[in-house]
């Protein structure tokens, strides 16, 4: 599904030009990028319209459709600056996307088949989402909304590494600029579950012929002293 914003360019600038914006349900913005010779440029858009659709997940993640002076381009939002207490849009940032550059983008990811993993429905543990979204590098024309990562064949004491991790095609994750192999997710045992374990003993078929003849000899003297009282 195509995501369709619209906005027009913004002849005034500075605080005062952005806070009558504001006053006027008007948000201020800008759009940059496309090329080495493409200038940024100022915009504005409706505020209602870009506060809905920023509480959709697929807004962040996605190619939008912007019309900008009539003019359609396809964009990517790249940063969006909050109030502090109200929900007030101060600014947007969105980044002209060319069909043959590779973009770099955060993408959500969906866990699923996590309550029959083994480190669930066999050791009764609990999956950490170490990382909820992944910096992927793709053409625009190969971005996904979310990657999904099945955990059905997680087990308690393992962890699911990026690595490990299948990608659609066209999709590379961006290995992060300290190195190594982030963890994605892993099980977890509560401290509950672990104590319980230990504090019940285990028993062995060795114990078990000891165990019944302790209980003959119980059942003996509890007979035995029945009898003396009669």
């Amino acid at each position: 599904m195509k995501i369709a914003i619209t906005a027009t360019t913004r002849n005034g600038q500075g605080t005062g030009a952005s806070r009558r914006l504001r006053h006027a349900n008007k948000v201020p913005g800008i759009i940059y990028g496309g090329g080495a010779n493409t200038t940024a440029t100022a915009i504005e858009l409706d505020h209602n319209d870009i506060f809905h659709k920023l509480r959709h997940e697929e807004f962040h993640a996605s190619i939008l459709d912007m019309t900008l002076d009539g003019k359609a381009q396809q964009v990517l939002l790249r940063d969006v600056q909050m109030h502090a207490w109200k929900q007030i849009v101060l600014h947007v940032d969105f980044q002209r996307v060319a069909a043959d550059q590779k973009i770099h983008m955060k993408v959500p990811l969906h866990f699923i088949n996590a309550d029959i993993c083994p480190g669930v429905k066999v050791s009764s543990g609990i999956v950490s989402h170490v990382l909820n979204e992944l910096n992927i590098s793709c053409l625009p024309k190969d971005l996904p909304k979310f990657i999904e990562v099945d955990l059905k064949d997680l087990a308690s004491g393992h962890s699911l590494h990026i690595s490990t991790m299948p990608l659609p095609a066209g999709v590379t994750a961006v290995p992060p600029s300290r190195g190594g192999d982030p963890v994605v997710a892993t099980i977890i045992i509560p401290r509950a579950a672990v104590a319980e374990e230990v504090a019940t003993p285990a028993v062995s078929a060795a114990d078990v012929p000891a165990a019944n003849q302790k209980a003959k000899e119980e059942e003996k003297k509890d007979d035995k002293g029945g009898k003396d009282k009669k």
